[in-house]
């Protein structure tokens, strides 16, 4: 069953732009010591559901490369060891909602190695897994281009094309196509968990390879699957363990991306701003065959939101 509410036509025409309010600004120390109190206070509730992870036989693995099986999410229960909840991250130059719809494969036949991406959420304030959460994901393709700006090599580039010395991400519009490549969202169900099928990210000049993400409370859609409305409780990123990206960038179509070197992780100053606080948004993954990740993976990972710490509304 899903979680969202189709308005009507006359509703979806009120909403037809979206109200966001530029990059979020980072957390201030008395937020990160209160989220700190909270990731304490439900780590033995993250235990167990650890315990309770759902053990599937090697044929459900292979039936779960069937595109036709992705209502249900691989695990039935948040999978973590320790929770993640993360500072907040800006949303980034190539956020675009018109882009992102309702929808669990989100791939669109880009060339890549299957991802199947489980995100489970856990509101911080109950312990509890986040129901009805909407969890709104993108990404660039293998070679690093993001759908709905296709025609942008880099910021920089864009920003001397067009005589300007800044872009406010979220707020200017800088979009060149309608292309929706590796943009998706889907709701948590009872559980707090969510399922998109997708491609593994590649990288562009500058930035380390990761998987943007966003959660929404009290959220409505509209006919066309776009969000009309909600509250944004988190905005951040995740990221892989580099054997794993050594392992699949040595991979085609991602090994024919030589117009930038490769910007590491630790190379990265927003990833290490994700990590503030001894947080963790490093996604775990297992081969969806059982062997080899090159043929496809599933990623897991457990998202803590603070549900009362509404960033902005759309």
């Amino acid at each position: 069953m899903l979680f969202f509410k189709l308005l009507t036509i006359s509703t979806a025409f009120f909403y037809s732009s979206f109200a966001h309010h530029g990059p979020h600004p980072r957390a201030s120390k008395a937020d990160m010591i209160r989220r700190g109190k909270l990731s304490h206070h439900c780590s033995n509730h993250v235990a167990h559901f650890n315990e309770k992870r759902w053990k599937q036989s090697l044929a459900k693995r292979a039936d779960f490369t069937n595109p036709s099986l992705m209502e249900a999410p691989y695990y039935d229960t948040i999978q973590n060891g320790t929770c993640v909840l993360s500072p907040e991250i800006t949303s980034g130059p190539y956020v675009w909602p018109r882009s992102q719809t309702l929808r669990q494969e989100m791939s669109e036949d880009q060339p890549g190695i299957p991802l199947w991406l489980d995100i489970g959420v856990m509101d911080m304030a109950t312990c509890a897994p986040l129901e009805g959460a909407l969890v709104d994901i993108w990404h660039c393709n293998a070679t690093g281009k993001y759908s709905s700006f296709t025609e942008i090599k880099s910021i920089g580039d864009y920003q001397k094309e067009h005589n300007v010395s800044h872009v406010e991400f979220g707020v200017d519009d800088i979009h060149t196509d309608d292309t929706t490549f590796c943009r998706g969202m889907w709701p948590t169900d009872q559980n707090g968990m969510m399922e998109v099928k997708t491609i593994f990210p590649g990288f562009y000049p500058k930035r380390a390879v990761h998987i943007h993400v966003q959660i929404h409370t009290d959220w409505s859609a509209r006919e066309n699957g776009t969000m009309a409305h909600g509250n944004t409780v988190h905005t951040g990123e995740m990221y892989f363990d580099e054997n794993l990206l050594q392992t699949v960038l040595a991979e085609q179509p991602y090994v024919s991306n030589t117009r930038v070197d490769r910007t590491l992780s630790s190379e990265d100053s927003i990833v290490a701003g994700n990590f503030e606080g001894g947080y963790s948004p490093m996604v775990s993954v297992v081969p969806a065959d059982g062997e080899d990740v090159t043929k496809g993976m599933i990623g897991y990972i457990t998202l803590g939101v603070d549900t009362e710490a509404v960033k902005f509304k759309t």
